[in-house]
């Protein structure tokens, strides 16, 4: 019971830098959002994006969910929540980029590298089975490798699939056809504390933050 009187805590700070004292901060934000860049993180505790990236309210519009996955687009019947956040953040909020921000030593990732996928659960298992190729993709190329470096290429390749799941949205793809939408794939190192992003030229992470005192 510890955390919540320190959430509260928390809260009220919050409130003294937007709401105790003449802030026109919120003024804007209760007319509406606009944020110009939608970020798919994972749900893990560890990495939240607003605080990794330094933002303040009404920065970024976020979808968080067990591996950071955007499922391929399909108009089936069903309750498709990353789906809705996307046509959301795309159609309504005018929407610019689009960054999908996996992390180091992510659970989902590590689970679905486990043969015991079956034992994943209910809703994890079918979850992230939507890296599943990828993911047995990438085990075969690095077959006898450490297991970090599997893990860490598979991690990489999960947000390539998103990525590539993103484009199976027409309203996507034809925004970043015509360039009006990007779409960006960050990797968080939580060991060193770097940054790498995909560079399509490369067809590789690539470093763009580099870990302090460097």
């Amino acid at each position: 019971m510890k955390d919540i009187p320190r959430f509260l805590f928390g809260f009220k700070e919050f409130q003294k830098t937007y709401f105790c004292v003449e802030n026109e901060y919120f003024e804007g934000l209760r007319a509406g959002q606009k944020p110009k860049t939608l970020v798919v993180a994972c749900c893990d505790s560890r990495v939240d994006p607003a605080l990794l990236m330094g933002c303040e309210p009404g920065d970024i519009f976020v979808v968080r969910n067990v591996g950071n996955m955007v499922p391929p687009y399909e108009s089936a019947d069903g309750r498709h929540g990353v789906s809705a956040a996307l046509e959301y953040g795309v159609k309504y909020l005018g929407i610019e980029h689009i960054i999908v921000c996996g992390h180091s030593l992510c659970g989902g990732i590590q689970a679905l590298m486990s043969p015991e996928t079956d034992e994943l659960g209910e809703f994890i298992g079918p979850w992230v089975h939507i890296a599943e190729q990828a993911v047995r993709d990438v085990q075969e190329r690095f077959a006898g490798k450490p297991a970090k470096v599997r893990q860490r290429a598979c991690e990489m390749a999960a947000i390539l699939v998103s990525m590539e799941n993103l484009l199976t949205f027409p309203w996507i793809r034809e925004l970043v056809e015509s360039r009006d939408l990007f779409l960006h794939g960050w990797y968080f190192d939580m060991e060193s504390g770097e940054l790498l992003s995909y560079l399509p030229e490369t067809k590789s992470f690539e470093l763009i933050v580099a870990r302090c005192g460097l």
